[in-house]
């Protein structure tokens, strides 16, 4: 593991940390690999809880460029199985058998958003902005929707799915997106007595709990939830090597407007 994603553990709680302030923690290929296996070495070797959260003043900005940039000259495939490498670290961290608390210590965009969302417990700075930004790049949050229509439902997905609007913390919490939202210097107490009240809870017990909430969630088999990641991966990158995926993506590097927006 590089030092993209740290892991720590003390007094029995893991902190998972994105730990690349200087991309405001953006994703790429290493990160998710590091992550990912991070996710492994709890699942083997569990914490009474893990706290996942970034480095610096942001959360996660979503896609790094470079990785972005990449992926837009890639073939579908490629893209593919880069999708599918994320989608099964959402995969692990949705199911992971302990509590899982998101310290979401500042923005959070994009792939941050489907972060946050597959954690049990989400708080976060009364400063955090959050978008879904897909669509203005002509694309669409696709392997991150099952657990954001989790978080937030439908109803709320058929906007901002749709819209890209930046959402604030207040919002957010409104929304279902994020239990708490408070000012950043009362974040880590917020933490601490949210891990306070996890730590009086038996281990078998959170585990049990958990899986009884999963079982309210529409029943999927192990191989329907298979699916509907390759579905959700094809579907993202179907979407890159398209016309309007390309022209999205290539608009956003080279920092000018779309031809949708632009009328060109």
């Amino acid at each position: 593991m590089s030092d993209s994603v740290l892991l720590s553990r003390h007094g029995g709680i893991a902190t998972l940390t994105l730990n690349r302030p200087g991309t405001h923690n953006a994703f790429d290929a290493g990160l998710i690999a590091d992550l990912d296996r991070a996710l492994a070495e709890l699942e083997a070797d569990p914490a009474r809880a893990l706290v996942l959260t970034g480095a610096g003043s942001t959360f996660s900005a979503g896609a790094d460029l470079n990785w972005m940039r990449a992926m837009a000259q890639a073939d579908e495939q490629e893209n593919f199985a880069d999708a599918m490498a994320l989608a099964r670290c959402l995969r692990r961290l949705n199911e992971l058998p302990i509590p899982t608390l998101a310290r979401v210590n500042g923005s959070a965009y994009g792939g941050g958003v489907g972060l946050l969302s597959c954690c049990d417990i989400a708080v976060a700075a009364d400063s955090a902005k959050f978008t879904l930004s897909e669509v203005k790049l002509g694309l669409v949050p696709a392997v991150i929707s099952p657990y954001v229509i989790a978080a937030i439902g439908a109803r709320q997905a058929r906007r901002y799915f749709l819209t890209a609007e930046i959402i604030e913390a207040p919002r957010a919490r409104e929304i279902g997106l994020v239990h708490e939202c408070v000012p950043v210097a009362q974040l880590d107490e917020t933490v601490e007595r949210i891990l306070h009240w996890l730590g009086k809870a038996g281990p078998q017990a959170v585990r049990e709990a958990k899986q009884l909430i999963a079982g309210h969630a529409p029943a999927q088999t192990e191989l329907q939830r298979e699916n509907q990641d390759r579905d959700n991966a094809a579907l993202i990158a179907r979407l890159r090597v398209g016309a309007e995926g390309q022209e999205g993506l290539g608009a956003f590097l080279d920092k000018r407007a779309p031809h949708w927006v632009s009328g060109r």
